[in-house]
């Protein structure tokens, strides 16, 4: 949901504060565990729009902020700019893709920490299933760091007032944000990239996409087994 540039010029933190203190320590304490998270190409376009499919009417309006029909979903998929932008996913052990971010890149001028500085737009979904784990502040962290290595200054999120999740995420992260009634808008301001973030993305994108070859061997494995002894 990418909005024009003179809607991000003002933010400030004079109305951060109520939603800062709800949140609890354990709450604004960094995600510790690693997840495997695997960079999306075009190919994955089906996939991406089987997860949106598989969220509820409520939830795809917290994604969106608005009510959103198949029909968009699939012009949104459709739409998706894989050379400009960064797509990730977070696959379990099935394979079905649980959750999903869109790192995409605003045009120059659109960025909220001023004029010539590069800016990236962040958005989220996570399946119900999947939800309770952390993986939307996993998803944002690892976003943060391919923001970086694209030379984007700062990060940008749009979300309704509403979506608590998405905005304590923003705020555990120490984004500047401001709220005009149904709609939050925030935006962390970001350091270089440097050697250790190329190489950091580097290792992160090869051992999830080892990660995802050893579950689809193991997949094919126990249905190839399963269909031997007439059980699948």
């Amino acid at each position: 949901m990418v909005k024009p540039a003179p809607e991000l010029q003002k933010f400030g933190m004079e109305r951060t504060a109520g939603l800062a203190a709800e949140l609890t320590p354990s709450q604004r304490a960094p995600v510790s565990h690693w997840v495997p998270i695997r960079t999306l190409k075009a190919r994955h376009r089906p996939q991406i729009l089987d997860h949106l499919i598989q969220l509820d009417e409520h939830d795809r309006y917290l994604r969106f902020g608005s009510h959103t029909p198949l029909e968009h979903l699939s012009r949104y998929v459709a739409s998706i700019d894989f050379k400009r932008d960064e797509v990730f996913g977070i696959f379990n052990r099935r394979l079905q893709l649980v959750a999903t971010a869109h790192l995409a890149a605003l045009p120059m001028g659109a960025s909220p920490a001023g004029p010539g500085v590069r800016a990236m737009e962040f958005g989220v979904s996570v399946l119900p299933s999947a939800r309770g784990r952390g993986l939307g502040q996993i998803l944002f962290e690892h976003a943060i760091m391919h923001a970086r290595n694209h030379h984007a200054g700062a990060l940008v999120i749009h979300a309704l007032t509403e979506n608590r999740p998405m905005i304590r995420i923003a705020l555990r992260a120490g984004a500047k944000l401001e709220t005009q009634g149904a709609d939050s808008e925030a935006w962390l301001s970001l350091p270089k990239d440097n050697l250790g973030t190329h190489i950091e993305g580097s290792v992160l994108a090869l051992h999830a996409e080892l990660v995802f070859r050893t579950k689809r061997l193991a997949l094919r494995v126990k249905n190839f087994l399963m269909s031997g002894f007439g059980l699948f």
